[in-house]
């Protein structure tokens, strides 16, 4: 395990590896529930879903562990499955079958980007400040993440106002007003008391401070209710699930998919420009997830990001690692779900001190278990977990300090790039608005020589990608 993982080499071992393994997985577990809850609203069997994701995040995962050796877990992305429900299959009017088809063929695109050194060529495209703001960026939207799951933020918004989707979804326009709960409900004390003792772990330098805090957090969870012990015995049902998954399992190239997806000319355009929009948002996501987490951690070091840059095939773990996740979203739309894409939860295991595939390794092997147990993994409450993800958020703003914010012209695109990601809820939307500005400060500036290429060809895609989007409104 030693030889094959380079453990010291990475300045980890086997437990540690193990307790971020468990950590990652912890913090990502929601997924197993919220995507087929998702995916649902289109017809899709929920079992079959369930199922679906499991294996499409299995798939990715171990791929990511085994080939790349990183500490990055995959998984159906939030937000892509949103995109996939109400804009593919609502607002397009795509059967969910053409949707999946569209998905698979999305990854194709992504292995090809990787394979042809593209994704290479946008990230050392992207300037120094931009990256720094990526990754403190991603610590806002982490933050966030874990503010939001602890219920600690209501919403209110003028009901005159409200778009309601099918499903019972409701879109507030910009008069909706942030705010805190009434501290008096037992979730919201659970929350703030795992935050509390998490925080007062790390502060401590516990080893395992965030697994210990997610732990803790669940077992006091028990008395207060939040916590139904029943549901682990609940493990029937298994069998349907199976027949349920043989409705979604290559659902993507049957009549109703692939076959049908190209059979209208008069839609081919939309269809093109929809895989496209997937492509987007999974790259930029991908490698936002990336350059944030993995720079600042040392998984991906100088040396690695010179052989990525110099080499050829698949010689540095940036490589492999673009690689692994290019090919999940097409084994994940086989089996019957959206983009499975490389989850920025993963920092929660990185924080804990995940170094290795064996992290991932240790992840995957969870999510098989959750095929059994997932009323046991059903357990953990979203406060639990609330704690480390605003921990790990914490940390990653550590790089803004890198950012000359005395410089307007280097703070404007880098206020847009880090903190949209959280104020949009989307990796992808915050480097779009940071490659935006970046362009027009440089042309303002009478310095467009400096843009990169790809880093212009992209900005003006994202821009593409917005007007269509609000054309297809």
């Amino acid at each position: 395990m030693e030889r094959f993982f380079k453990l010291k080499a990475n300045g980890s071992n086997v437990s540690t590896e193990i307790v971020a393994g468990f950590t990652t997985f912890f913090a990502m577990s929601y997924i197993i529930f919220v995507n087929p809850g998702m995916l649902s609203l289109t017809g899709m069997p929920f079992q079959a879903v369930f199922l679906a994701t499991i294996f499409a995040s299995v798939t990715g995962t171990l791929i990511m562990g085994l080939f790349a050796n990183v500490p990055y877990a995959q998984a159906p992305g939030m937000g892509l499955n949103a995109f996939f429900t109400f804009t593919v299959v609502f607002s397009l009017g795509f059967s969910w079958q053409e949707a999946l088809a569209m998905v698979f063929l999305c990854g194709l695109l992504n292995i090809f980007i990787t394979v042809t050194r593209i994704r290479k060529q946008i990230i050392k495209a992207i300037p120094a400040s931009l990256q720094h703001a990526i990754s403190g960026g991603i610590g806002v939207f982490i933050a966030y993440i874990g503010l939001k799951n602890a219920g600690l933020f209501q919403f209110t918004s003028d009901a005159g106002k409200n778009i309601v989707l099918a499903g019972g979804t409701v879109i507030a326009d910009a008069s909706i007003i942030p705010a805190i709960v009434q501290l008096n409900s037992p979730g919201v004390l659970l929350a703030i008391l795992g935050i509390a003792i998490t925080f007062i772990l790390l502060i401590l330098n516990v080893r395992g401070a965030i697994l210990i805090g997610i732990i803790a957090t669940t077992l006091i969870g028990i008395p207060l209710g939040l916590v139904d012990l029943s549901k682990a015995s609940a493990t029937a049902g298994i069998g349907e699930a199976f027949t349920q998954l043989g409705v979604t399992f290559g659902a993507a190239f049957g009549a109703d998919g692939l076959m049908k997806l190209f059979s209208n000319p008069a839609k081919i355009p939309l269809v093109l420009i929809t895989i496209f929009a997937f492509s987007l948002s999974d790259t930029f996501d991908t490698i936002g997830t990336f350059i944030g987490t993995g720079r600042r951690a040392g998984i991906f070091s100088a040396e690695d990001e010179t052989a990525m840059e110099s080499g050829s095939g698949f010689r540095s773990k940036m490589d492999k690692a673009l690689f692994a996740d290019a090919i999940a979203t097409s084994i994940g739309a086989v089996f019957g779900t959206s983009n499975t894409t490389t989850f920025v939860e993963s920092a929660a295991g990185i924080g804990a001190g995940g170094r290795t595939g064996l992290t991932s390794v240790v992840t995957a092997l969870l999510f098989i278990a959750t095929i059994f147990l997932a009323p046991i993994a059903g357990l953990i409450p979203t406060q639990a977990t609330a704690a480390a993800l605003v921990a790990v958020g914490i940390m990653m703003l550590s790089s803004f300090r890198e950012i000359k914010w005395d410089d307007f012209s280097e703070a404007i695109p880098a206020f847009f790039a880090g903190i949209f990601m959280g104020l949009c809820y989307s990796i992808s939307y915050g480097i779009a608005c940071g490659f935006i500005f970046y362009c027009i400060v440089k042309i303002v500036k009478k310095q467009s020589r400096d843009i990169h290429p790809i880093l212009f060809i992209s900005t003006l895609l994202f821009i593409l990608n917005f007007i269509l989007s609000a054309l297809a409104l």
